[in-house]
């Protein structure tokens, strides 16, 4: 059993914030704020959800550039 129980929950919530930020049916300002959620959540998982939106094509450049300034802090503060 894991003895953090936030950790089940955060794989699942990167998935669908991941699944957010890049659907491009919905609107750059909730893509962005999923971008920031992932950013807030940290992580060696987020970190790499973050850097997966970066290396997205398809998103635009300020969200992508986001998800690397994002990903840049984690790396900072070590979470």
């Amino acid at each position: 059993m894991s003895e953090n129980p936030e950790e089940p929950k955060k794989p699942a919530e990167l998935t669908k914030l991941s699944g957010i930020a890049i659907d491009m049916d919905l609107s750059s300002e909730l893509r962005t704020k999923a971008i920031d959620l992932i950013g807030n959540l940290g992580g060696h998982e987020s970190l790499l959800a973050l850097l997966e939106l970066a290396a997205n094509e398809n998103l635009n450049v300020n969200e992508r550039d986001l998800a690397l300034k994002r990903a840049r802090e984690i790396i900072k503060s070590g979470r």
